[in-house]
């Protein structure tokens, strides 16, 4: 039997993958919950056998401070990481944590239940969509489907990438959007951490291909 427990910060897509998973008859789903503070209180009740499906973009904690406070306190637990994102450079930042496993969430129920026999077998299980050992074109930059770039990034965020994309310094961000330098520095950081680019070239790319500028 397979025990699963499941983090996911959208409440109804929570819902629908608990009652999914729990409908199959080598699945347990022990428990889930919402936010990465409430994962790591629970952790400790948890086995080492359990497998973590864990959302990468949780609102109260940056996804490399979540897994290294995961291998602090279980450093053998599984994780298998459920996400829109794709991008091989993305999941290299995260591989550094042994993670076992990278799934998109627009996979397959069948792919997500081979994916998670074979991380409960001891084997890892990377997304067919997620060339992990692609060519440099694939290093650098993240891509998801426009209809989803909402769900990746907060309005404001978007606000910032579109006029860092106009070449506004953080100055006249600031000043357009009623915030400060420093805010408008932080939201820029979270852009290159969330999109897995190295720059400023690297969002505007990232705008470009999902639509989001002319």
């Amino acid at each position: 039997m397979t025990r699963v427990f499941i983090v996911d910060d959208h409440e109804m897509y929570l819902e629908g993958l608990s009652l999914l998973l729990a409908k199959q008859p080598t699945l347990q789903v022990v428990g889930s919950c919402q936010l990465a503070s409430q994962l790591l209180q629970q952790l400790p009740n948890l086995s080492t056998e359990d497998i973590l499906l864990l959302d990468v973009n949780l609102p109260d904690m940056e996804e490399d401070v979540l897994l290294r406070e995961i291998r602090k306190i279980r450093p053998e637990q599984k994780i298998l990481y459920l996400t829109l994102m794709r991008g091989t450079r993305y999941v290299h930042r995260l591989s550094k944590f042994h993670i076992q496993g990278y799934i998109l969430k627009n996979a397959s129920i069948e792919e997500l239940l081979l994916a998670l026999k074979t991380v409960q077998e001891g084997g890892t299980y990377f997304s067919k969509e997620v060339d992990i050992l692609g060519g440099e074109n694939f290093r650098n930059t993240l891509t998801i489907e426009d209809r989803k770039v909402d769900e990746i990034l907060s309005r404001r965020e978007i606000e910032v990438l579109r006029l860092v994309c106009k070449e506004y310094s953080n100055a006249e961000i600031a000043q357009q959007l009623f915030l400060s330098v420093s805010t408008i520095e932080t939201h820029r950081k979270n852009l290159i951490s969330k999109l897995g680019v190295q720059n400023t070239v690297g969002l505007v790319k990232f705008a470009l291909r999902n639509n989001l500028i002319d």
